[in-house]
């Protein structure tokens, strides 16, 4: 339907202020909530997502067409409470200790949402133990995902694996990693079950992770 389109449009070209009327009068116009979410405000950051990681577009887009996307989620919460909306799973995500940077994580944390995820953000300088008392008061967590900006940090990536497998956790919880100097090797070294270049492949691995 051309709502559908005209919101998915306004949300690519990250215009937030064009986003909520548009998902408004969808519901208006009697529209299924999830069928708004789904076919209207998804698509738009699949797409984003995709052109990010060919090199096609850049953060400065990934932000603004993310928080166009929050606020048509926004006018749809009431709507899909109660409805079979349920989350695709539960995610907790920060950036490591010593590292102070958010860029990246917020771009994952948008991404992951985008994709039906409840999304916990501790914020940056997480310790590696702030993520096992997460995941012991939430045990619904299947995801935790770990940022790092600087090679400094990067030990405690690993530091967070170990952790989590100390407290007996580390079964019920799929761990994924990502920032500039993360590599696949590195992953693999520390014992994270995921590595992705860029918020677009880490949500599509997020799903693939959970859902599999």
């Amino acid at each position: 339907m051309a709502i559908l389109e005209d919101i998915t449009s306004a949300v690519m070209r990250g215009k937030r202020k064009e986003v909520g009327p548009l998902v408004q009068q969808a519901l208006d116009e009697g529209m299924d909530p999830a069928v708004i979410l789904n076919d209207g405000l998804v698509p738009a950051m699949d797409v984003i997502g995709e052109r990010f990681s060919a090199g096609e577009a850049f953060v400065p887009e990934m932000l603004v067409a993310a928080r166009a996307m929050s606020a048509g989620t926004e006018v749809l919460k009431p709507h899909l409470v109660g409805e079979s909306a349920e989350p695709v799973g539960k995610a907790v995500i920060g950036t490591v200790k010593g590292d102070m940077h958010d860029i990246g994580k917020n771009l994952v944390r948008m991404m992951i949402e985008a994709k039906g995820f409840q999304v916990e953000d501790l914020g940056v300088d997480v310790a590696p133990e702030r993520f096992v008392e997460f995941i012991q008061e939430n045990p619904d967590t299947d995801l935790v995902c770990c940022s790092s900006l600087l090679t400094t940090t990067m030990p405690e990536m690993q530091a967070t694996v170990r952790a989590i497998e100390e407290a007996g956790l580390r079964d019920q919880v799929k761990v994924m990693v990502g920032g500039a100097p993360v590599t696949q090797a590195y992953a693999d070294q520390i014992g994270a079950d995921a590595y992705t270049e860029d918020a677009g492949a880490a949500a599509v691995r997020a799903v693939e992770l959970v859902c599999a």
